[in-house]
């Protein structure tokens, strides 16, 4: 007695279209959602601080923004249809995220000065050291793609601050040259940002 048995190539090619077409539709639903995260926008003048209420063109130092697809804070002016807040220093955009994200309301992203994009200066205001701002869009960058240096005698907007870069390198020159400590975005907490 002959067995026949069917090739099983013909199963297997199945079987992997199939997870592969299935792994094609569950990353395009992925990718649809980060698609709707816009780009950084710039910081025009006559733009209030979203936390602070201070114009952020007139302030030194890091600045932010944060994107909300829906459940937008509150605390975000009436009006504003466009799900920015924008922010005069990172100080303020991280105790705006993270106060808000306590009540529920988490960016779909969230930008800050990247240091390591621009060619900053250090200036002395009054016999303190302060850093230069940037506002156009390319001067952003993801939060969580950036290492910061925190607590260094170099201020911004809101005294103490946290600044940006994405390149490590970067981070580490700043640090050995004004002090302070690098800290990833993930390891940002309220405390991390009262205590400056």
């Amino acid at each position: 007695m002959v067995y026949h048995q069917e090739p099983t190539d013909i199963s297997r090619r199945r079987l992997l279209s199939t997870l592969a077409a299935g792994g094609v539709v569950a990353a395009a639903g992925c990718l649809g959602d980060s698609e709707t995260v816009p780009d950084p926008q710039p910081i025009e003048d006559g733009q209030p601080c979203d936390q602070c209420n201070m114009e952020i063109a007139a302030q030194p130092g890091p600045a932010g923004q944060a994107y909300y697809l829906d459940g937008s804070p509150a605390s975000l002016p009436d009006g504003r249809e466009d799900g920015f807040a924008r922010f005069c220093s990172s100080w303020c955009t991280y105790v705006y995220v993270l106060e808000n994200k306590e009540r529920g309301a988490e960016p779909a992203g969230t930008y800050t000065t990247d240091y390591s994009a621009v060619e900053y200066e250090v200036r002395d205001d009054g016999g303190t050291p302060v850093l230069s701002a940037h506002l156009e869009s390319e001067t952003f960058e993801s939060a969580e793609s950036l290492t910061y240096v925190v607590d260094s005698e170099v201020e911004g907007a809101m005294g103490g601050s946290l600044v940006g870069f994405s390149e490590t390198d970067d981070a580490e020159a700043f640090r050995d040259e004004y002090g302070g400590t690098l800290v990833d975005h993930g390891d940002v907490t309220l405390e991390t940002v009262r205590n400056l």
